[in-house]
């Protein structure tokens, strides 16, 4: 028995109990827990069937153009943030920006799954291209920070559904044993960016301007996703014209011509049901409600006392409540199924990734300010060059856990490796993060760092897809990123608590003998202006002191809470990478070959 779930004689909704026939003709009769599967994943699978080497070649192209597009507009956009807001007198107006986009990125990511589950995945990915497309386009030729904002929203809609849509794609057309190398190496292009972004950047600033800088990204990602939607529209065509997807509907073809003659009003009442909209609805005004105060509190926009700050944290979590009562108890087809939370691997993999990022963040939010200041001999290229170092080292460990469970067949054992090794240079970076720490200390723990991480996140996602059948694939790949994205805000806004209620005392104390209030809060407001104090020690060494007081806090909650990832792999099933989609569909032939509505996701083997 997996940990998919026991069986039932009344099984949840979407759920059925019944006798499987083999490809021999063979019936076994035995209960199995079966899945519907939805247009969507029909359509994956069906293209999966009649695809030939050319047909796949193409594909793994398109990914690795988008990959690499994806990858340049992330390290070089953001860079043009100031100057786009400055531009209308509006620069403080980036902290709201970056509040509307933390929601969206959170958000999108499970709305995204489902319509690719019901649409199909070539029709999401084109609504995501869509999206992007727009959202850039408004912002080159919007004429007030406003616009500008709403480009930005529109734009991350479709920037976060392309990120899951990649993984989700790969996962639909690799096995097990090869899935954790080529999610991984949609990472390369981070290689070659991270040192040319910088150069294109400044280039275009003092080119062609901010605007060229996100309009030719209108440009660029349509023909860089030509050819994984060409692909896709192409294998689905194909699998009709062969009889392939008739074949995997079960009679369901005379359905869904008969759905197409139904009134435009019940047509729209049944795509509802299926994508599960009003709890989408919840489930994105619950988080919004949620993360808002945890992203406007951080910034120092408002306080936690404040009485819109309370009444958001009391609305969001009870909404959240209905969200989950309404999945288990009413949505017949609902975002997050119940037996998710059932599913011990599951769960467990969405928790690691959770704790992970309040682990990381906790350390990573105000690690800039921290080189910035204790490190002030560095120059700027030095600077990028160390705030890059734990993502290449992430990159490159990633491939490498991929390479290992391709070698291995295994999760567990690896998963439990790479947070350990995540925790133990967590733990170190308490020491070498210190005033005086080393140059090689604080890059070396930063390289161990990333090779921890690379390699749990690439397992973690693996192990979760694979206890799961296809059809939930999607759902529980969004279900993982959407832990982790929550886990980042939370560290975010435990980091930005510490750091406001700590280091004012901190400098103050050291400070006090030499400076006034007013300088003091200049120097707290600001690492340029604290920097212009290098050439006073007495001053200077209270600044460095009152810092790493602070980040030695932040290191001590960041390694203790980098304890609970440790502990959740435990309960990860050993699942054995196999050449199946997945880890819990057992047929005596192929997954492949099993009628798609007739598929033991019990683990039970049935023969």
């Amino acid at each position: 028995m997996s940990d998919t779930g026991s069986l039932s004689k009344a099984a949840p909704p979407g759920e059925h109990l019944r006798q499987r026939t083999s490809r021999t003709g063979t019936v076994h009769s035995a209960s199995v827990h079966i899945v519907d599967t939805q247009l969507g994943v029909l359509k994956a699978e069906a293209t999966r069937r009649v695809w030939g080497p050319k047909s796949k070649i193409l594909l793994y192209i398109g990914i690795a153009l988008v990959a690499y597009v994806y990858s340049l507009d992330g390290t070089t956009t953001y860079l043009y943030q100031a100057q786009a807001t400055s531009a209308f007198q509006q620069h403080s107006s980036l902290a709201t920006v970056a509040v509307a986009t933390a929601i969206i990125l959170a958000v999108t990511k499970p709305i995204a799954a489902k319509l690719s589950d019901v649409l199909g995945r070539a029709e999401a990915y084109s609504l995501a291209v869509l999206f992007y497309v727009v959202g850039y386009i408004v912002v080159a030729s919007c004429n007030s920070i406003g616009t500008y904002a709403g480009g930005i929203v529109i734009y991350t809609f479709g920037n976060a559904a392309i990120q899951i849509l990649q993984q989700i794609v790969i996962g639909d057309m690799t096995t097990l044993r090869w899935r954790g190398l080529v999610s991984s190496l949609v990472s390369v292009p981070f290689f070659i960016n991270a040192f040319v972004a910088g150069n294109i950047a400044a280039n275009i600033v003092t080119g062609a301007g901010w605007r060229w800088g996100y309009g030719m990204f209108a440009i660029i990602i349509p023909a860089a996703t030509a050819p994984i939607i060409f692909t896709l529209f192409w294998g689905q065509s194909k699998a009709k014209k062969l009889g392939v997807l008739a074949n995997a509907y079960h009679g369901e073809e005379q359905a869904i011509v008969a759905e197409n003659k139904l009134p435009l009003l019940t047509r729209v009442y049944n795509f509802a049901i299926d994508v599960d909209l009003a709890g989408l609805v919840l489930f994105t005004i619950g988080w919004a409600l949620v993360l808002l105060p945890l992203t406007i509190v951080n910034r120092g926009q408002q306080k936690w006392s404040s009485g819109d700050i309370i009444a958001m944290l009391t609305l969001g979590p009870l909404i959240l409540i209905g969200f989950g009562v309404f999945e288990a108890k009413v949505a017949p087809k609902p975002v997050f199924p119940l037996r998710f939370f059932r599913n011990v691997t599951v769960l467990a993999c969405a928790l690691i990734g959770f704790f992970d990022f309040i682990s990381f963040y906790l350390q990573f939010t105000y690690q800039y300010s921290f080189i910035y200041i204790t490190h002030s001999g560095w120059s700027l290229v030095d600077q990028n060059y160390f705030a890059y170092t734990q993502t290449l080292s992430l990159t490159f460990f990633g491939i490498l856990a991929g390479a290992i469970q391709f070698s291995t067949r295994r999760v567990r054992w690896l998963l439990i490796v790479g947070l350990i090794i995540r925790l133990v240079a967590v733990g170190a970076m308490i020491k070498t993060k210190g005033a005086h720490g080393s140059t090689f200390g604080l890059v070396f723990t930063q390289i161990i760092q990333g090779a921890g991480g690379g390699i749990a996140a690439v397992t973690a996602q693996v192990a979760a897809q694979g206890s799961v059948p296809h059809q939930e694939m999607a759902a529980v790949t969004a279900m993982v990123l959407l832990f982790a994205e929550i886990g980042g805000a939370i560290g975010t806004a435990i980091a930005g608590a510490i750091w406001k209620n700590v280091m004012p005392v901190q400098l103050g104390e050291r400070l006090s003998p030499f400076l006034n209030q007013t300088a003091i809060d200049g120097i707290y407001g600001s690492i340029t202006t604290a920097v212009t104090y290098a050439d006073q020690p007495e001053i200077y060494n209270g600044v460095i002191e009152s810092y790493d007081f602070v980040m030695t806090r932040l290191l001590i909650a960041s390694t203790v809470i980098a304890v609970l990832p440790v502990l959740c792999a435990w309960f990860v099933k050993d699942i054995h990478l196999g050449d199946t989609q997945n880890a819990v569909e057992v047929d005596t032939d192929s997954v492949d070959s099993l009628p798609v509505k007739t598929r033991d996701v019990s683990g039970v083997t049935i023969n």
